[in-house]
């Protein structure tokens, strides 16, 4: 009765439509920290992380998150932490799976292919080292006994590996249920530009403001470039632009009648 219920809870949890937000291809890049402490000190990881998936409420703790049929039957409540401890330690393998179960239920997270597939390759390939082992021992014979020492080592490093990625995976997820992916408080607020409704693109920036009587936001016209000015002769100053060069000296130049009459050197 209590395995047709489990099976229940598995389909389940086939039908969540929320996602990971990182998968174990990419929890290594998403804290790469966290990952190498969850390789090198696994039981210390798994137990901190249960015990916040529980909101630090550890009353609430149950063996293996009551997803097997050890689970209330071991005097969790009155000491949790130790239980805790001893499910970290005796029971790594089920002690993440339980987190993650637990996790999934709550927030209706569904495993992606590719990391079923990641999980389904972890088992096979212990299954495969323990099939050879047995082998090894019924036939005596050495080269299967290299064999299945070279699979159990194999193995063993991918079982530690995707667990790591695992509950990297577990501490990701809580970041983001705990709010920790917000803007920090002394980033630099990105660059906003303002556009117009009746304009299908902001207008360009860096245009000088528009001469009188131009129409607002359009660009200037544009100047030719790659055409070098007209040569002057050494000495002389450019001829200015708009304005036709004066005669000298100016017609009229001197005035007639100068100087005045009784004018004395």
């Amino acid at each position: 009765m209590a395995s047709q219920e489990y099976l229940n809870k598995m389909q389940v949890r086939q039908n969540y439509r929320n996602l990971w937000h990182t998968d174990l291809m990419r929890t290594i890049q998403a804290d790469t920290p966290y990952c190498c402490f969850s390789l090198w000190c696994a039981p210390c990881a798994s137990y901190l992380l249960r015990k916040r998936a529980l909101y630090g409420d550890m009353t609430r703790y149950t063996c293996c998150a009551g997803y097997m049929p050890c689970s209330g039957r071991c005097g969790e409540s009155r000491c949790p932490e130790f239980c805790l401890a001893t499910e970290v330690f005796l029971c790594f393998g089920n002690s993440v799976a339980s987190t993650r179960f637990l996790l999934q239920d709550e927030f209706n997270i569904q495993t992606t292919q590719c990391d079923n597939c990641i999980i389904g390759f972890m088992f096979c390939l212990q299954q495969l080292a323990c099939i050879f082992s047995i082998v090894a021992m019924i036939v005596g014979s050495e080269e299967i006994q290299e064999a299945s020492q070279l699979l159990s080592c194999l193995s063993d490093m991918v079982y530690c590996t995707v667990c790591a990625c695992m509950q990297t995976q577990h501490k990701v997820e809580m970041d983001k249920r705990d709010g920790k992916f917000g803007p920090q408080p002394m980033a630099v607020p990105p660059v906003q530009h303002m556009s117009r409704l009746d304009q299908p693109y902001p207008p360009t920036v860096g245009y000088p403001p528009p001469a009188y009587g131009a129409a607002y936001g359009q660009p200037p016209p544009q100047q030719s470039y790659g055409q070098p000015p007209p040569p002057q002769a050494y000495g002389q100053p450019p001829p200015q632009q708009g304005y036709p060069a004066p005669a000298y000296p100016p017609a009229g130049y001197p005035a007639s009648g100068y100087p005045p009459p009784g004018y004395q050197k």
